[in-house]
């Protein structure tokens, strides 16, 4: 009798340790399923967006602009390419102006050298001498320093000068200008600028 209760506990103790065993590789079972890339909505992959950018074939940013392109040259507008403007760009404004006028050492105003505005969304550059051969269709130029609705080539007086290229894209075309100079499209611009680049080129006389 004692013999058979023995058994009997031998038994249990076994059927338990079986089930605890099946258990345990259940459990591990359903960790091992779930290790993996986590499941639901995911935010969709997309591309970092592009950079407005204007540049020259003429020269590189911050670098010596070449003679052909001021007055001691053939002193024509030189060549301008751009891309990535936002889409929702309805035209561009340029202007070119010279901060370091007259003096680098001591600065006292703001020369500007190219106004031009309503060149078209779809246009991407502007070919050498552009503002003598011709703009864009649509495209209109205002009053630089000279009072001339023309470019004028880097000329500077003393030292080397810097000339920013500055080229805003605008969510509208402009309307009821008339020769503007610089201070007059910036101002009509004011609230309209969706993106913008610039490009720096320098220039020291070489004859004095």
């Amino acid at each position: 009798m004692r013999l058979r209760n023995l058994l009997t506990i031998a038994l249990l103790s076994f059927a338990v340790a079986c089930g605890k065993s099946k258990s345990s590789i259940v459990d591990t079972a359903a960790v091992i399923t779930n290790v993996g890339p986590p499941r639901g909505n995911q935010l969709p992959i997309t591309n970092p967006p592009m950079t407005f950018n204007l540049s020259s074939s003429a020269f590189a940013p911050n670098s010596s602009m070449p003679t052909k392109y001021t007055c001691e040259g053939a002193n024509i507008s030189p060549p301008l390419a751009w891309s990535g403007a936002p889409a929702n760009a309805k035209s561009f404004a340029l202007i070119v102006e010279d901060p370091d006028a007259p003096d680098p050492a001591k600065p006292t105003r703001v020369v500007s050298h190219w106004v031009a505005y309503n060149i078209p969304a779809s246009a991407t550059s502007l070919s050498e001498n552009a503002s003598n051969k011709g703009m864009p269709a649509g495209s209109a130029q205002g009053s630089n320093e000279g009072n001339k609705q023309v470019y004028m080539g880097p000329c500077p007086p003393i030292g080397r000068h810097r000339y920013f290229f500055k080229l805003f894209a605008l969510d509208t075309v402009l309307s009821g200008l008339s020769n503007p100079k610089k201070a007059d499209l910036e101002k009509a611009i004011q609230g309209h600028v969706v993106g913008n680049a610039e490009l720096i080129g320098t220039y020291q006389k070489t004859k004095k």
